[in-house]
């Protein structure tokens, strides 16, 4: 097992122990919503925001078990736009992870209401965390972080202009912008969120959010090339949903050599990003490396 591999799994068990006490089991009064929350929150997933945070913390000098509260609310407002974005509604997705959808395990009602239990339940954590603290302004500050990210002018606003765009004939722009909101926002906050919990500098925290920018947008650009390229049994999910719902990616607008090659470029800035930074950084460089490679290898 490599390095990054001991690392995800250490950080991954640390993350869902924490989430489960969110949203815990209760067979002798069994509930369908928080049933339907738990299939969606806790089964699966790579847990790549959650674990960004804790990364930032510590690349910040700070202690992970601070940014707990913010990487489990972060965890839960992605599950719920998962569950919502697999919705008829969105892009009628009938597998997730591996498995049935939400909606289709549990009916288009209960996921509706589960992921706004998520969003909710996230805030609520977070508010609970800033005031169990004596000094409360850097939780808040992540607050006010993740919401921006999640809200109309990044992962909802993101979510609109991509339905918006199905089946138009979009230009590069568009693409980024899309990118940049529906899944770059809330990567970006992971880090930023982090790094503020962290207690970093204003010269750290430039350097990981332009770290987090590079990161969230090559995310999303070897998610749009293993649409095209992947199988069912490694994204987890049907293949070839862009091309049949017609989205805008950059595999469709500059041609999969092309959207390899800036995967690469946003690998190579990332990792410029952190140079200056010390040890504490290396799970970051590590990440950014496991996100490209997933597309196009080392």
């Amino acid at each position: 097992m490599s390095r990054l591999d001991e690392y995800l799994d250490r950080q991954r068990q640390q993350i869902n122990a924490a989430l489960g006490e969110v949203f815990p089991e209760d067979p002798a009064h069994p509930h369908r919503l928080i049933e339907a929350v738990r299939y969606g929150l806790l089964d699966g997933g790579k847990r790549l925001r959650p674990i960004l945070v804790l990364a930032a913390c510590e690349a910040a000098g700070g202690a992970a078990s601070d940014a707990m509260p913010a990487a489990c609310a972060l965890e839960m407002i992605h599950a719920y736009s998962l569950i919502h974005d697999d919705l008829p509604a969105m892009d009628d997705d009938a597998l997730r992870r591996g498995r049935p959808t939400t909606h289709i395990a549990f009916g288009e009602d209960v996921a509706i209401l589960a992921g706004d239990a998520l969003l909710t339940e996230a805030f609520a954590l977070l508010a609970r965390a800033a005031l169990q603290r004596s000094d409360p302004r850097r939780m808040l500050a992540a607050m006010a972080e993740i919401a921006a990210a999640a809200g109309a002018h990044g992962m909802v606003g993101g979510q609109a202009a991509d339905l918006a765009a199905e089946g138009q004939a979009v230009d590069l722009a568009t693409v980024e912008y899309i990118h940049v909101r529906k899944t770059g926002a809330l990567l970006l906050a992971a880090v930023r969120s982090g790094a503020q919990l962290g207690g970093a500098d204003a010269t750290t925290l430039q350097r990981l959010t332009r770290y987090g920018e590079c990161v969230g947008l090559a995310f999303q650009i070897a998610d749009d090339i293993l649409d095209a390229e992947g199988e069912t049994a490694q994204t987890g999910k049907a293949v070839g949903r862009d091309q049949a719902l017609h989205k805008a990616t950059f595999p469709a607008v500059l041609g999969m050599p092309a959207a390899k090659a800036r995967l690469r470029e946003l690998r190579e800035q990332a990792l410029q990003a952190l140079a200056p930074l010390p040890q504490a950084a290396d799970p970051l460089r590590d990440l950014v490396h496991f996100v490209v490679a997933r597309a196009v290898g080392g």
